[in-house]
């Protein structure tokens, strides 16, 4: 559907928008895109690009639906099998509902090597998946020849391995490599010579790049470089060259330099010649040599189907050794020649029949992200290849006879090929707890269900938890919902369209929110009950409690979560790895007070000021309000306590708020007024007063230098939309909506007689007008909303934001950025969701195998640059106490006690059991026993029964016992927690 239309839906497409830009938005949705092959890969491919708004994409597809499909494509239903349909046609329906701006066509007729391959010409963007090699290479050719070029792209997945491959035309433009918003840098010094030394405010480091462009403003002496545009050279973290300065004007103070996104043009080769000299890039460089590796056997692979007119046959070995002589044949004819890997060769053979389907779900997220790039121009293209495989699952499968890998007739041969019949009904009788059904939750879901987790005759169960209702942004990613589940919960609906894809599946779903008040529900006996949990969450403090949850019951986690292209997946498995809670990100920079309040010197300052503005203005003094006239419901018992000389907090500011209360729209008008002059007036000329442009501070430097920026007022114009905007909005938020009984108590501000004299004198004279009614002693405070467009909560925000802007001489934002800062909205793309899911779903097989710790690898993914990076997880780090005594952060000490069993004999048990010598013991933040506290000495005689008790659920409680080290004077150090049980339990 043409551009306009999505325009007016900013609803559907407004996470993205923040990934993408309105640029790229538009051309994407001018493209016409080409699909061969709707298996696996395809069907993945198809999702995500129709999420993402193409104008138009046609699937190409000739072969019928059978029983493997139902565990590759989840789209595909078991009516479709009987009926013998078309796999295009009986998935074009379904994959037109995700988007309905996106016009859809099926298409049927043969692609062969003597087809007429003009029809291409239509489309931006071709993408084949399986289509044999020397087909591949006649459709490159035709599309590399177009004026302009057809951007190419194939992309496969065989068994345990997998590529794609990139063909944009000889000369590729991109206008913005990263997508990351330009660096701003202040200045703190800049050197008179050859060349000129830039040196950052405060030493902060810039993370510039040689060879990056930068343009300046606001130098203060060496005038002359503002304005203009300079390529630099990193010299430090700190300090970047700019060319010659020294024929300049000396430099005095202040200056910004900024990031100018410069065009890079990208080149690349036809699939013919990539065959033999190929471009790759190394995910795990732990294993560089890998990819060529690959690169072989895949050949190899193509010249098998083409010598034998078929594939290797299912954990077939003389079929795999007769590949690896091709492969060794192949190798002499690359131009590297690389070392042939007869593993990596003869599991390829013994496996190409099967289908990973999350490893398609990867692949099939880097390869949309491609076809993203193919008709935008925004971010770095894939040169040219990539591989991802999951050769890591092999080595356990090699005690497995080659029986069963073999086909049986259901819905999961394909998987079986890879993975062998024991490991899947591992999966199928696995219990899983996934915390979480929005993006990353649905994609989970989808692979759970083609993997058949969950869906033991016996054993097996999918448990869900979300507390959120879908909204209509959440369409555009959260594939599993359509416009009509629009406000019904995430989690009810979720597990409902996972039975579409597989019926046999058990599921169980709740709305709650995981977290300490919830306890009762998720138990340590219902974590005990999973075999692992996932979480697909987009805060950091839930993982921090879900992941503490799992170290207390030793069950397995595997975490994962996206930021626009950016992702990650962390595995955590008990006793072998460390836990999420065991590394902690730097903490976000709070913007100082006095930076919001006086000093704003970037437009993110202005933003934050506007919102706090706005929940002061119409939420926290309504609801202040409120609260006090609910404590003292009428004015003439207030006037008389404050007459009587008693204090009543807050009393005076409510009084002032009921004095400034407007009754009618004029008095609105007034108030908004007024309230433009105060802060985009009087504050500018009150902190010039204070301090005046010629400042110095002691040191002899002026006051009013960078990054402090001296504010000018701004004088009301009814010709200035923000003005009016805010005006507007002002007025209308007076009007409020809502009422929030949630108020902090307010800050504690002397009252000065004057101002108690003018408080009665003020509530007498609203008593006696009958201006102090049941009424007006009541407000409706509006909760902040960022979403709902209509409301003017973000209109208020960016022309509040954009005026103190303007005062601060702060280049101004527009309504989308302000949105995106002022909501914490968190950037989004199916396409960076789905290859992470893939790869959960990856490491989920690994932990459901209980494969050692070297199997099992994190991921770091950036789809933008495009960079994938594996790391082998982190090494649980072991303490050591002394004379051999050691413990991780997986270790349980456990005590059982009776029912006279005193703080004492629990410090003397501990002794015994584990060789420690105890010197404090804590629950929680509550102190049980240290010795230095008073009266603990006395505790030491209490029953454990009367110190501690457990929560009705349970039989114990968990304990921290301190020791002392080994070297005098260290810190007392904690060790593993101790549970304690208050009976002997029966064995």
């Amino acid at each position: 559907m043409a551009a306009d239309s999505m325009e007016i839906d900013d609803a559907l497409y407004s996470r993205q928008r923040y990934v993408l830009g309105d640029t790229a938005m538009q051309k994407m949705a001018q493209s016409h895109v080409f699909l061969s092959g709707i298996g696996g890969l395809g069907v993945e491919i198809a999702k995500n690009i129709i999420l993402a708004g193409v104008k138009a994409l046609t699937v190409h597809d000739t072969k019928q639906c059978t029983k493997w499909d139902l565990g590759i494509n989840f789209f595909i239903h078991e009516d479709d099998i009987l009926s013998q349909r078309n796999r295009a046609e009986a998935t074009l329906h379904r994959i037109a509902e995700l988007n309905p701006y996106v016009h859809v066509a099926a298409s049927t007729v043969p692609l062969e090597e003597n087809t007429d391959l003009s029809f291409l010409k239509q489309y931006q963007c071709v993408i084949l998946t399986e289509v044999s090699l020397s087909l591949q290479k006649k459709i490159n050719d035709f599309c590399h020849a177009q004026q302009p070029p057809i951007k190419f792209i194939s992309a496969d997945v065989y068994g345990i391995c997998s590529r794609l491959f990139c063909d944009f035309g000889d000369e590729f433009e991109v206008l913005d490599t990263t997508g990351e918003e330009p660096k701003e840098i202040f200045i703190s010094n800049i050197t008179q010579s050859n060349p000129g030394i830039v040196t950052c405010l405060e030493n902060r480091p810039h993370r510039l790049e040689t060879g990056q462009f930068l343009t300046f403003r606001e130098v203060n002496g060496m005038s002359c470089l503002n304005g203009s545009t300079h390529q630099i050279t990193v010299v430090s973290p700190y300090s970047f060259s700019i060319g010659d300065t020294s024929d300049m004007e000396p430099y005095l103070h202040g200056g910004i330099a900024v990031q100018v996104k410069t065009p890079k043009m990208f080149y690349f080769e036809r699939l013919e010649k990539q065959l033999t000299n190929p471009l790759c890039l190394v995910a795990d460089f732990s294993k560089p040599e890998a990819p060529l590796q690959i690169h072989v056997a895949m050949l190899a692979l193509n010249h098998f189907q083409e010598n034998f007119g078929r594939m290797p046959n299912i954990g077939c070995l003389q079929d795999a050794e007769e590949m690896l002589k091709i492969a060794m044949s192949v190798s002499k004819t690359l131009e590297n020649k690389p070392q042939v890997n007869g593993d990596i060769v003869r599991w390829l053979s013994r496996t190409a029949q099967g289908f990973l389907a999350p490893l398609a779900a990867a692949v099939g997220g880097v390869a949309s992200q491609e076809v993203l790039k193919a008709v935008t121009g925004k971010f770095s293209p894939l040169q040219q290849w990539l591989y991802i495989d999951m050769l890591d699952i092999v080595t356990p499968l090699e005690k497995m006879g080659s029986e069963e890998f073999l086909p049986r007739g259901d819905r999961y041969d394909a998987l079986r090929a890879c993975i062998g019949d024991p490991l899947c009904q591992k999966l199928h009788n696995l219990n899983v707890f996934l915390v979480g059904c929005g993006a990353i939750g649905c994609e989970m879901l989808k692979n759970f269900a083609l993997l058949g987790v969950g869906t033991g005759q016996d054993k097996g169960l999918v448990t869900i938890t979300d507390p959120d209702l879908i909204e209509k942004s959440n369409l555009n990613r959260q594939f599993l919902f359509r416009p009509h589940h629009i406000q019904k919960p995430k989690s009810y609906t979720a597990a409902e369209a996972t039975l579409n894809i597989n019926p046999y599946l058990k599921i169980d779903s709740y709305i709650n929110k995981v977290c300490p008040a919830t306890e009762n529900t998720y138990s340590d006996e219902f974590y005990t009950k999973q075999d692992v949990i996932v979480t697909a969450l987009d805060n950091v403090e839930a993982r921090r409690y879900i992941d503490s949850r799992c170290v207390a019951n030793l069950r397995p986690l595997i975490d994962s979560g996206t930021m626009g292209t950016k992702g990650h997946t962390e595995v955590i498995v008990p006793h072998l790895t460390e836990s999420y809670n065991s590394h902690r990100d730097p903490p976000e920079e709070e913007i100082p007070f006095c930076t919001l309040k006086s000093f704003p010197a970037a437009i993110e300052h202005t933003i934050q000021w506007a919102r706090d503005k706005f929940e002061s203005s119409f939420s926290h003094k309504p609801s202040l309000f409120n609260k006090f006239w609910q404590t003292y419901p009428s004015a003439e018992e207030v006037l008389q306590r404050i007459k009587s000389g008693e204090s009543l907090e807050g009393c005076f500011h409510v009084i002032k708020t009921l004095s400034r209360r407007p009754r009618s729209w004029t008095q609105c008008v007034e108030l908004a007024r007024v309230k433009f002059e105060k802060y985009f007036s009087h504050k500018a000329l009150q902190l010039l007063h204070s301090f005046p442009l010629d400042t110095r501070l002691k040191d002899g430097s002026l006051f009013w230098q960078s990054p402090k920026r001296p504010p000018f007022p701004v004088k009301f114009e009814f010709n200035d939309p923000f003005s009016c905007i805010l005006l507007l909005k002002h007025c209308t938020h007076l009007q409020v909506v809502q009422t929030d009984e949630t108020a902090r108590k307010p800050d504690h501000i002397p009252v000065s007689s004057e101002d108690e004299r003018n408080a009665i004198f003020q509530l007498e004279k609203f008593i006696l007008s009958n201006e102090a009614l049941e009424n007006d002693l009541q407000m409706k405070p509006i909760s902040f909303e960022k979403d709902d467009d209509t409301n003017g909560h973000i209109d208020f925000i960016t022309a509040a934001s954009n005026l103190r802007a303007k005062m601060y001489n702060i280049e101004p934002a527009d309504r989308f950025k302000t949105k995106r800062i002022a909501g914490k909205i968190i950037p989004a793309i199916a396409t960076a969701t789905a290859a992470v899911s893939g790869l959960v779903a990856l490491e989920l097989i690994k932990v459901v195998g209980g494969y050692p710790a070297d199997a099992y690898k994190n991921c770091f993914l950036n789809l933008a640059i495009p960079i994938m990076v594996f790391t082998e997880t982190a090494e649980v780090r072991r303490t050591e106490i002394r004379n051999g005594i050691s413990f991780t952060i997986w270790d349980r000490w456990t005590i059982y006690g009776k029912e006279d069993f005193t703080l004492l004999d629990f410090i003397n048990a501990v002794r015994e059991k584990y060789g420690i010598e105890p010197t404090m013991v804590v629950q929680g933040v509550k102190m049980l026993y240290v010795p230095v506290m008073p009266g603990h000495i006395k505790r030491l005689k209490l029953t454990m029964q009367k110190l501690v008790k457990p929560s009705a659920d349970k039989k114990y409680v968990d304990l921290t016992v301190s020791f002392a080290p080994e070297t005098d004077g260290d810190e007392d150090l904690p060790g593993p927690p101790v549970r304690y049980y208050f009976v002997q339990e029966d064995n």
